[in-house]
């Protein structure tokens, strides 16, 4: 495993030249531009978790059939502090940094102080976002750093504190049709309350110098929900949309304000004030777009821990969404650097199994258990709000009928969804609660992607990476959620880092297009390469064999080259995400 995770990696800093093998489609024109960890150790200091590592860009640029390869670290602020002081002097999540000790008693009390309320690392190794024509790198705090997709040089630092507010922020926005970038984040302790916030960022910002369009200035926060612990709120790591709706899961799995306002003094890192509350529930928060509120029904599940959401769509009357979904916290602590050792694979056997779990909530649940649905617009005036949801709900089940029969109050421990593409189900409760439990449509598998341009509708295949017998990738899957039936790609040796989907222009089929995926070799008789599968048969196009020092990164997204003539402008993207990772221009 040292090869993979504990070695610091050496940056590619001029384009290198790739070995093509097989065929690149002529189509395909444009940048893979990827992130993540690449550099764990600072003079003779060394981060604690594998997640904690200096930020490594990479990118491969395709064009007419030609691969160019580059990387290049992150020159945070963060990285520049560390690489000045030849050691660690930023603390990360999992790494908690101390002064010098020749320091005197003023400035340790200063550093004492400013740990109570951290200011946290600007060290974005997670994601890349766009938001208008900019591109940033991202991670899990307020900070976000905005890059050149081409070249890979750090230009400004941004604080979302200045435009919405929050403490934490997920790496994993969505977009809309628009290109509008919607996100979500955790507000700590403002005027007494702890929330999370979710705000929008337009793409553009119409009747403006073009100097002065700065998207983020114009954020919008449209919704945000009491967190229900004033000083314990949940970890979450993504979330769910469909058209209508955000799906955002209140996960047991939580950060302990108190304990990381101290853990500086008491020299522990803040990865050790969160933990996992098996006895606890994970609710399901539903968020009408349109109203910009919550749905009032409480929906829950069994406790668990879900870092990706894959998607999520509207099906009569119900919001139906997919996660990979954990029992328990221990994917996070296998990754401790003293985890990923020659005991890796016996370790990694006693972690949580990735599991694909289906859900399915009914939208609207009165307090007699009757889902109710959207009711004929040109109805609303003649006919009572009860009648037209049970006119329209019947009309929907049995469309023979003319409306006048009415469904009867649902019974409590019924099931409240019958919706054809699940068996999750959903139990009515005294309290008028809902208890949703889960379809398991398949085990060993993380880093989900898919068509975005299906993204918050009806879909069926997922791109993912296998774990079988660990959390880290060996085989990239496609699977299909209709027949659940599925593709695979392995190699010896070989580890494939997060699998991309880009459409083929004016493609019809949802998989019509190809899967790019970073291949990381421990093989030192094989190149590193970048990887190109035909999306439908999942059989190799090609393969792009770099002499380059290639790290496993985390996530990323393909920028097409829209207009080549145009190459020193920013090109448009393909708008992606995990669930935020595809095409923008109606794509993304």
């Amino acid at each position: 495993m040292e090869i993979i995770f504990g070695r610091n990696k050496k940056e590619q800093l001029e384009p290198v030249s790739a070995r093509v093998t097989g065929k690149i489609p002529a189509w395909l024109q444009g940048t893979l531009l990827r992130n993540g960890p690449g550099m764990h150790t600072v003079g003779e200091s060394r981060y604690n978790h594998w997640f904690d590592g200096l930020a490594l860009l990479h990118s491969f640029s395709i064009r007419d059939g030609e691969v160019f390869y580059r990387s290049k670290y992150l020159q945070s602020d963060t990285y520049s502090a560390n690489i000045e002081a030849n050691k660690i002097v930023v603390s990360e999540f999992g790494t908690m940094a101390y002064p010098d000790p020749c320091k005197n008693i003023f400035s340790k009390a200063f550093s004492y102080l400013s740990h109570t309320i951290p200011d946290f690392t600007d060290n974005c190794l997670i994601n890349i976002m766009r938001c208008g024509d900019d591109f940033y790198a991202t991670t899990e705090t307020n900070y976000i750093r905005k890059i050149n997709p081409q070249t890979l040089e750090t230009l400004d630092k941004v604080d979302y504190r200045k435009y919405v507010a929050v403490n934490l922020a997920t790496a994993h926005p969505h977009y809309d049709a628009a290109g509008n970038v919607l996100n979500m984040g955790t507000s700590i302790v403002d005027n007494g309350r702890t929330k999370y916030v979710m705000f929008k960022i337009p793409a553009t910002v119409p009747g403006t110098k073009k100097k002065e369009k700065n998207p983020l200035k114009h954020t919008e926060v449209f919704c945000s929900i009491p967190s229900r612990s004033l000083l314990s709120p949940s970890y979450y790591h993504s979330f769910g949309v469909t058209e209508n709706y955000v799906i955002f899961l209140e996960q047991p799995f939580k950060l302990d304000i108190l304990k990381m306002a101290t853990a500086y003094m008491r020299g522990v890192s803040w990865a050790s004030c969160m933990s996992f509350h098996r006895e606890d529930k994970t609710y399901i928060h539903i968020i009408d777009q349109r109203t910009r509120k919550p749905v009032p029904t409480k929906f829950y599940t069994d406790p668990m821990v879900v870092f990706h959401h894959v998607n999520a769509y509207e099906e009569e009357g119900c919001v139906v969404f997919d996660v990979i979904a954990y029992e328990d916290s221990s994917l996070y602590q296998l990754f401790y650097l003293a985890n990923l050792n020659q005991n890796f694979e016996e370790n990694s056997r006693m972690t949580s199994v990735p599991t694909l779990k289906r859900f399915a909530v009914p939208l609207h649940v009165d307090k007699f258990g009757v889902i109710c649905c959207n009711f004929p617009a040109h109805a609303q005036d003649s006919i009572s709000r009860t009648s037209l949801v049970l006119y329209q709900w019947t009309l929907r089940k049995h469309p023979s009928e003319d409306g006048s029969s009415f469904l009867q109050n649902a019974e409590v421990g019924s099931n409240l969804i019958k919706v054809p593409s699940t068996r999750a189900t959903a139990l009515k409760e005294k309290d008028g609660h809902v208890y949703c439990q889960p379809e398991v449509l398949y085990k060993g598998l993380e880093l989900p992607r898919i068509n975005y341009a299906h993204n918050g509708k009806p879909y069926r295949y997922i791109y993912a990476a296998e774990v079988q017998w660990s959390p880290i990738p060996t085989k990239i899957l496609k699977y299909d959620v209709l027949t659940k039936s599925s593709l695979k790609w392995g190699e010896e040796c070989c580890w494939p880092a997060e699998p991309v989907f880009v459409p083929t222009p004016g493609a019809k089929d949802e998989d019509d297009g190809v899967i790019l995926s970073a291949i990381v070799s421990t093989d030192p008789q094989k190149l590193p390469f970048l990887l190109i599968l035909d999306a439908k048969t999942f059989t190799e196009l090609a393969r792009a064999s770099v002499h380059a020092d290639l790290h496993l990164d985390l996530h990323g997204l393909f920028i097409p080259d829209v207009d080549r003539s145009a190459e020193k402008q920013t090109p448009a993207v393909t708008q992606e995400d995990e669930n935020s990772d595809a095409p923008i221009t109606q794509q993304a």
